[in-house]
């Protein structure tokens, strides 16, 4: 399998070439999907429009917190 050939190869590399190799492999997946964050901006825009003509309402931090501290 081409992933097993692969892991064995970087594994026997020298540290400072693994590194190299994983700041290419993150760098390359750091880009932003411009469809993706097209999409976010128009819901962003949709939820904020809602709560300004109340048909939705907010959630305090605190009851947020509370939730997620259990």
């Amino acid at each position: 399998m081409l992933t097993q050939e692969i892991t064995k190869e970087v594994l026997g590399m020298g540290v400072i070439d693994r590194v190299h190799l994983a700041e290419l492999i993150f760098d390359s997946l750091d880009k932003p999907d411009i469809e993706v964050e097209r999409k976010w901006i128009l819901e962003s825009e949709k939820r904020y429009q809602a709560y300004k003509a109340g048909r939705t309402s907010g959630i305090n931090l605190s009851d947020i917190r509370q939730r997620y501290d259990k």
